[in-house]
């Protein structure tokens, strides 16, 4: 989307010039000398805040020693910039022009503040210049053009600088692995170079003048770059791409941060952080911006997190409005005790369900029972073993041909469900039940390996999984799984669909946690029922019905007392598991988030659904500290219920979130537009096309096709956000900024 210049008789667009356009500032005082300045009466009523988001001004409208060019990419304004340059008569040759921009006319008197402003601002300006001379003031004046030029070794510095900076750039951003074999492990005094020092030596050849000066003398079995050195020139292209990111995310305020599940990367865990937020063009995103540490207790992983969001990144937990956390296994627990700890310090920081995951995984997760996370480590186990070969595939859609040879519908329904990732589907707990016997079969046909067809590795992994599927605990877990979450299954789906079903979907709520309260009551019933299927299906596996040999050993029952499955796993499998999924669901749709779902009614589409019959202000109040006039929202909503009430015939309803904020409409209801943007945020709602998710493909991938010994944080950051423009200048800066005392030409050692 073009900036257009604001000031008066001015034509100029970013998309027509290379002119630099600069926001009005957010101080309120140096706001004022800008709008007096440009004479534009109509922006004068208008907030500091409200001229930063919409008004720009061209580069032409400030005096040359007001702008500061630190790179080909990068130009900024002096802290103290006014523009002075206007061109205010020019209209009045063509006195029939119309022009939006109305140019205020000034008494005498005004004229004369104006001018002693003017004088003053001169006057400071020149001491300015008088102290960037004296060595005090060196430092504060890096960006100036005045300064003198570069001595010829401190440019030779820089360009050999820029030179390693560059060829760390492409080892990230192509995910070539840092570090070369390790022959050391191996045994051998032989020397092989790291993938950094080849990619350095091949420039050097190439005709890297730079280069070949500094390192021409050195041995050929010294590193080039000292790994202290480089490890510091990682942190600094880490913070150099992520920054880029997070200008734009503190440009646009408000945001929300989603964690995916733990990786491990140099031998420790750590938690993926990515936030989701509108930019500038109303479009949602979600962007990786680094790796926590996942190391202490909830408290420490708490103080971690915040730290990173505001004193590293720089931004204000204030603005953040929602949080999501994908999380399995024994991490669970701790990082929804980190997610509670959040909330308690900032209410409006509401905890939901992931888009990116199915409400039924997600609420299996959440049980900590130690039969549930087998079944849903086992579930990752089987992605992972059938996405290495279309023939293990083949060798699956086998199997489940020879279990339903009198059912071909099921048989084919089940044979395409093998070409999805039905292992985190809304569906998996089902699918999982109707595999289940195809699956033994299927694996222990490869563990037996008669045709010699599979390596060590994949028997290997399909022992594993076989002696998984042929435990009873399994068996009935997946049982009673299938069954309880039944009850969630479409008002999960219906979460994860349009903007209609997700507003549907959250005042459906109350149904499902009665149905599932039910269950609760009538558990002796439910029980029998889940528990026969259970025994029924083990029966026709061979599976023997039995109490888990762990349970023996650590309660060690008197001698004589007899367990009996089916009371053992109701009390310590179905009665825990719909209690904790009753729980979790009250948890995380708390009283915040589901007046936040509500106010999807203002979306066109769902209000016309309910006959413009809607009532927004009960539930707008959560968000009511973030509109720009919160006391004329009742009117506001009232007109934009009128406006798509009283639409034309040829006229469409938006339907989602996205589609309304490019209305350009929308902007004559500021708290309405304001609103939207928020609530857009939300990790619940789905991200409206596949670029939107492109972060966490990336992600994926990274981890998918990174050996754990290879993985670095820094290359990753950089992999991921390949799209990201890089400034090498910049992080010559940085670096020189970081660490002034290093004497970047020492030898190599």
């Amino acid at each position: 989307m073009p900036n257009f210049c604001a000031a008066p008789n001015c034509t100029r667009k970013s998309t027509q010039s290379d002119l630099a356009f600069f926001r009005f500032p957010r101080d309120a005082q140096r706001c004022k000398l800008w709008v007096e300045n440009c004479r534009r009466a109509d922006l004068e009523d208008k907030t500091s805040d409200q001229l930063n988001k919409h008004y720009r001004l061209c580069a032409k409208h400030f005096e040359a020693s007001m702008i500061c060019k630190s790179s080909p990419y990068r130009t900024v304004l002096k802290d103290n910039a006014v523009p002075t340059i206007f061109d205010l008569t020019s209209h009045l040759n063509n006195p029939h022009s119309r022009h939006r921009k109305r140019i205020k006319e000034l008494t005498e008197e005004e004229l004369k503040k104006l001018k002693e402003r003017r004088l003053e601002a001169s006057v400071e300006q020149t001491e300015a210049n008088k102290d960037s001379d004296t060595p005090d003031g060196q430092d504060s004046s890096d960006t100036n053009d005045d300064l003198p030029p570069l001595t010829a070794e401190e440019k030779e510095v820089r360009d050999y600088l820029k030179s390693l900076f560059e060829v760390l750039v492409v080892i990230g951003k192509q995910n070539i692995p840092l570090n070369g074999h390790a022959e050391e492990e191996r045994g051998s005094k032989s020397f092989t170079p790291s993938n950094f020092q080849a990619l350095l030596e091949y420039r050097i050849n190439a005709g890297d003048e730079v280069l070949r000066k500094r390192f021409e003398m050195t041995a050929v079995n010294v590193e080039y770059c000292p790994a202290v050195q480089l490890k510091q020139m990682l942190e600094v292209c880490e913070s150099c791409i992520r920054e880029e990111l997070l200008q734009e995310i503190r440009e646009c305020r408000f945001f929300s941060l989603v964690t995916d599940d733990l990786v491990e990367i140099s031998g420790e865990s750590h938690l993926p952080l990515l936030l989701r937020f509108v930019d500038q063009s109303n479009c949602l995103r979600e962007e990786f911006i680094g790796f926590l540490l996942f190391e202490g207790d909830e408290e420490t992983l708490t103080d971690r997190l915040l730290s990173e969001i505001t004193e590293k990144w720089g931004l204000n937990m204030e603005y953040c409005r929602g949080q999501a956390h994908v999380a399995s296994g024994v991490s669970a627990s701790k990082i929804k005790a980190v997610a509670a700890k959040l909330t308690e310090k900032y209410p409006i920081v509401v905890r939901t369900p992931s888009s990116t995951c199915a409400l039924n995984i997600f609420l299996a997760n959440s049980v900590t029972l130690t039969g549930v996370q087998i079944v849903m480590s086992t579930f990752k186990r089987i992605e992972s073993f059938f996405s290495k070969s279309p023939s293990l595939q083949a060798e699956l859609e086998h199997a489940v041909s020879i279990f339903y040879q009198g059912n071909e519908e099921k048989a084919n329904d089940l044979k395409e469900a093998c070409h999805t990732s039905w292992t985190e589907r809304h569906d998996s707990f089902e699918l999982a039940v109707d595999f289940l016997e195809s699956l033994l079969l299927c694996m222990d046909s490869i563990h037996d390996n008669e045709d010699l067809k599979w390596d060590d590795q994949i028997t290997n992994a399909a022992y594993i999984i076989s002696e998984a599927l042929a435990d009873f605990e399994f068996v009935v877990t997946l049982v009673v799984l299938k069954n309880t979450l039944s009850f969630t299954r479409a008002f999960g789906k219906n979460l994860q669909g349009q903007t209609m079903d997700v507003y549907f979907a959250a005042s459906s709520l109350t149904a499902v946690l009665h149905s599932l309260n039910e269950v609760l009551d009538n558990i002796e019933v439910y029980h029998e029922f889940w528990f026969e299927e259970a025994v029924n299906l083990a029966a026709a596996m061979e599976i023997p019905v039995k109490v888990p040999r762990l349970y023996f050993r650590k309660r060690r029952p008197e001698a004589g007392m007899e367990i009996q499955p089916e009371s053992y796993f109701k009390e310590h499998l179905t009665v825990p598991v719909v209690e904790s999924v009753i729980k979790e669901l009250k948890e995380v749709f708390s009283e915040n988030h589901l007046k936040a779902l509500k106010c999807l009614s203002l979306v066109p589409a769902v209000m016309g659904q309910l006959k413009f019959n809607t009532s927004e202000e009960n539930s707008a109040d959560i968000y009511k500290n973030d509109l720009p006039n919160p006391d004329t929202l009742p009117a506001e909503l009232h007109c934009w219920r009128i406006k798509w009430k009283h639409r034309g015939k040829e006229v469409s309803l938006p339907s989602t979130i996205y589609d309304t904020l490019q209305l350009s409409e929308v902007k004559f209801f500021p708290n309405v537009y304001s609103f939207l943007k928020v609530l857009c945020t939300l990790p619940v709602l789905r991200l409206e096309n596949t670029k939107c998710e492109t972060a966490r493909k990336r992600l994926k991938a990274y981890l998918a096709d990174t050996p754990v010994n290879h993985r670095s944080k820094s290359l990753a950051l950089l992999n991921i956000n390949y799209d990201i423009k890089h400034d090498l200048d910049l992080m010559v800066d940085s670096y020189t900024k970081m660490y002034p005392e290093k004497e970047h030409f020492s030898e190599p050692v």
